[in-house]
């Protein structure tokens, strides 16, 4: 997980694919009903709000979340002068 250019959230990833534990060594695959390629890259456009410094990933069960906090609106209030003509 990487940021590029401070606005846009790149995601690479790749690997093997890994056989379970108790799988034989010796076992052979008949056929795959899919085959998918071992590497990918997303990239996501930020928002403009979004606090770059604070983004953390994290891989669980094979599910990656990726969290991108925001930073708060500012507490002061603008005052705009309207002349009624």
């Amino acid at each position: 997980v990487t940021v590029e250019d401070e606005k846009i959230l790149v995601l690479r990833g790749g690997g093997k694919r890994k056989r379970e534990e108790g799988d034989e060594e010796d076992c052979r695959y008949i056929r795959m009903e899919r085959r998918a390629s071992s590497r990918f890259v997303r990239k996501f456009n930020l928002p403009d709000d979004s606090d770059v410094s604070s983004i953390s990933a994290r891989c669980e069960n094979g599910v990656l979340t990726v969290t991108v906090a925001r930073i708060p609106p500012s507490s002061e209030q603008k005052t705009v002068e309207i002349p009624i003509a």
